[in-house]
């Protein structure tokens, strides 16, 4: 339970102000990613509804996208398809309120490499900037953390009160 406490615990930064600056991309790219780039290949009740997911269901056309990749991903596409949907979708929602950040923030940078080198960058460094951008946000808050805004903060707080 130490182990995760601490890697619950955000780092903090001397000034408020400073906490809330850096949340302000943890925030964006955590909305972004759950409601738009995994609700599109993981069913959460806000997928859209022509996607026909179920509750946590990956799309059917993503493993098949996986297993291109080769290798590893050629062996196991249905679980890499839904790690990488799930990583995205509710990675992305953990992100946006602060929830286990680092843990999610790891997941989201594994999703975004394998997104960057084995999935966009053929089609040239253009369309690699949207999982570049949400990389270095991830890299960001992997050391941070979710910051005082967050729930990691509430969480680690009342527990060192108690």
């Amino acid at each position: 339970m130490k182990i995760l406490n601490k890697i619950t615990k955000p780092f903090i930064l001397p000034h408020w102000s400073q906490d809330l600056f850096l949340s302000i991309p943890r925030i964006v790219c955590g909305f972004l990613l759950t409601s738009n780039f995994g609700a599109a290949k993981f069913g959460l009740p806000w997928s859209p509804v022509d996607n026909n997911l179920g509750l946590f269901e990956v799309a059917f056309w993503f493993p098949k996208d996986v297993a291109q990749y080769g290798g590893i991903f050629a062996l196991f596409p249905a679980f890499f398809a839904w790690m990488g949907a799930f990583s995205e979708a509710i990675g992305g929602l953990f992100l946006l309120f602060g929830f286990q950040t680092r843990i999610a923030s790891f997941l989201i940078i594994s999703t975004m490499l394998v997104a960057i080198f084995m999935q966009q960058i053929n089609n040239g460094l253009w369309n690699c900037l949207a999982a570049m951008g949400f990389l270095w946000v991830a890299i960001t808050t992997l050391v941070l953390g979710s910051g005082r805004f967050g729930i990691d903060y509430l969480i680690t707080r009342k527990k060192a009160i108690l």
